[in-house]
């Protein structure tokens, strides 16, 4: 039938097309049922990944709120050591109390943050697991074709927590202590400013006696009645540079000068008596003026500087009128006093040096020729000193303003002393303060850490047309089902490319930056900056909060201000905050057997099971999370959270909530 002498037959040929067209029609339908099998493996594979997503998303969640926590505590002890030590700037106190108050505001909104977040993160993480299957059973819904639909949902590996937030969970900030301190270190701080106030006044006085006045004062009044050289006789154009003891150095050497190179006015007794009273009038200006200056030691300042006597009445309280100083000779008249041994009414014998004091008591009696006494010598520096062209006015009015200096100086030393120990206090109350900052950061280890298992059924699906001949069998593809797993995977973090960068960036777009507050620039940046910095936290809050300090530092802050901004910048500087792992985590997938057997989900045949009972073509997706083990009632899915508020420096606040049904809803948009 099929051969014959050199060819096939007509028959061969006729069976040789039914077989050819059979396997045709066989292979196509193979491949379209291998190709329907391929579907539900491929439709596993996206709902596993939609619910490692609700992970992913639940992860950068949880990294948000504890680097809000984290930076939002940093800022306001930024802003509240700023404003500590911006306390001693002159001038500046009032912006400094604002930034104080807005740091101290912060921290107590820190708190509050903590609190709701806390509660939020518990309520969500509860919720995982249903978020999980919701948001998978969505997704498989979501790829139903036109002839095949499909059913699943995905489970959470495993399904229960093991997060750690111990900056979220432990005790608050307590600040209750800073606060109290914080006002002491006001009110001194403004004692020590007002001190500082008079105590430059006064300091003001004496510079202009001495080189500051327009016209005359020491220094012009020096250059014009010695030839001092000009080192010795310098000029100062504030009293800010400028200390008392330059006045004292130019009066040394302006008497020194005067004592050197003074001569009588005039060949006559008389002159030559005025010559010898100024000489000793300046002899005892530098003898008084030798040891004098003023010095400032160990919170303790003090003045050895004396008023020169400025007429006969003052000079006898010195040693000018005391000490035995003068020639005398004995006369017929008796002992007789002169202003020097070379005066012409001394005739007689030489006798003993004597005191002018000894004229008043008779011990003595006076020249004749000379007439010389206690006035001539008060006369040298009565004139002088009574009008301003005199050397010794200006030295006078410099005398009594060192004076008033002195006692206003003493007076902010004491302030400075009294801050100190407020500074103290409080540095300490800030350091215990911000240690509730330092230590761990979050273990974040929700439900599905370990990965999410998919269980997918499809709908048997009917032959098409185009396929059904008398050369196959035509055949309905039955139900069937694929189990897949996805993993999260760190992507690797840059500063533009982490779970905070988009965060913030949204953020600023919604509400800017800016917002001043005292001495910060923009409240909105120095937090933007400490939160992307999160991954590094200690060096972030380190190089913002000395950036800040520093600036205050080159204003002025005083002695005190300085010390607070070293210790502060110190305490900063050692807090110990752990380094934050900020890498993305994206959906992989992986072996199903591999997630379930590192979960502690040993029996695979559970799973296999769970998918069995999967309703194929169920649209409800109640019935499909209750089918693979979630019995998820009217209250999960009607349920609506916020899990935090997340608070603004500039004030208000965005919330981050949460709505289930969104997730769970075929038909609805995530939220």
């Amino acid at each position: 039938m099929f051969l014959e002498d050199g060819a096939y037959t007509t028959v061969a040929s006729a069976v040789a097309m039914l077989m050819v067209l059979a396997l045709l029609f066989s292979a196509s339908l193979a491949v379209w049922s291998a190709g329907r099998s391929g579907d539900v493996q491929a439709r596993a594979d996206a709902t596993a990944l939609a619910g490692a997503n609700v992970v992913s998303s639940y992860h950068t969640v949880a990294t948000v709120l504890d680097a809000c926590s984290l930076s939002l505590g940093l800022a306001g002890f930024a802003m509240t050591g700023v404003g500590l030590i911006g306390a001693f700037v002159p001038g500046a106190q009032g912006a400094a109390a604002k930034t104080l108050d807005a740091g101290l505001d912060m921290l107590e909104t820190r708190n509050t943050f903590v609190t709701s977040a806390s509660r939020g993160l518990k309520t969500l993480e509860d919720s995982l697991p249903y978020l999980v299957a919701a948001n998978a059973t969505r997704s498989c819904t979501a790829q139903n074709g036109e002839s095949t639909t499909y059913a699943g949902s995905a489970l959470a590996a495993p399904s229960t927590s093991a997060s750690e937030f111990p900056a979220l969970e432990g005790d608050q900030i307590s600040i209750g202590e800073l606060e109290r301190e914080s006002g002491e270190l006001e009110q001194t701080a403004a004692d020590l400013a007002r001190a500082a106030e008079h105590t430059a006044a006064k300091k003001e006085a004496a510079w202009l006696a001495d080189c500051g006045r327009d016209g005359m004062n020491m220094q012009e009044r020096a250059g014009r009645l010695s030839g001092i050289a000009d080192h010795d006789n310098p000029d100062f154009a504030s009293s800010m540079v400028w200390e008392p003891n330059v006045a004292l150095d130019r009066a040394r050497a302006y008497y020194r000068w005067r004592y050197d190179h003074d001569a009588p006015e005039g060949q006559g007794a008389e002159a030559r008596a005025d010559a010898a009273a100024r000489h000793a009038f300046y002899g005892f200006a530098i003898k008084t003026l030798a040891g004098a200056e003023v010095v400032e030691r160990d919170g303790t300042i003090t003045s050895t500087v004396k008023l020169l006597p400025r007429n006969t009445e003052e000079v006898r309280k010195t040693s000018l009128y005391t000490d035995a100083a003068w020639p005398s000779s004995n006369e017929d008249d008796g002992l007789t006093l002169h202003f020097s041994s070379s005066c012409p009414g001394a005739q007689g014998a030489a006798g003993p040096s004597l005191s002018l004091e000894s004229l008043d008591q008779g011990a003595a009696r006076e020249c004749e020729v000379c007439r010389f006494s206690i006035g001539d010598v008060g006369k040298a520096p009565a004139a002088s000193t009574s009008i301003d062209n005199g050397f010794e006015y200006h030295l006078r009015a410099f005398t009594l303003a060192l004076d008033d200096y002195v006692a206003a100086r003493q007076q902010e030393l004491d302030e400075q002393a009294r801050s100190r120990g407020e500074a103290e206090q409080v540095s300490s109350a800030f350091e215990e303060a911000i240690l509730g900052l330092s230590g761990k950061r979050p273990r974040i280890a929700p439900p599905g850490r370990d990965g999410c298992i998919a269980l997918v059924v499809a709908s048997a699906t009917q032959t098409p047309e185009d396929l059904q001949s008398p050369f196959a069998t035509t055949e309905h593809v039955a139900e069937r089902g694929a189990v897949s797993a996805a993993v999260l995977a760190p992507d690797e973090a840059t500063r533009q490319n982490n779970v905070l960068s988009g965060f913030f960036s949204s953020l600023e777009g919604r509400v800017g930056s800016g917002g001043a507050v005292g001495l910060v620039d923009s409240v909105m940046d120095l937090w933007g900056d400490l939160l992307t910095s999160y991954g590094e936290s200690s060096a972030g809050i380190d190089r913002a909060f000395s950036d800040l300090a520093e600036g205050l530092g080159r204003i002025g802050i005083g002695s005190v201000g300085t010390w607070l901004k070293d210790r502060l910048q110190g305490i900063v500087r050692t807090l110990g905050i752990e380094p934050v792992d900020l890498r993305q985590r994206k959906p992989v997938l992986t072996d199903s057997s591999l997630v379930a057997s590192r979960a502690g989900m040993q029996d695979y045949a559970h799973i296999q099971g769970a998918l069995r009972s999967i309703p194929a073509g169920a649209t409800d997706p109640e019935a499909i999370l209750q089918a693979v083990g979630y019995a998820v009632g009217e209250r999960i899915m009607s349920m609506e959270f916020t899990i935090a508020e997340i608070p603004l420096p500039g004030g208000g606040s965005l919330p981050l909530t949460v709505r289930v049904s969104d997730i769970a809803s075929i038909g609805g948009g995530g939220s």
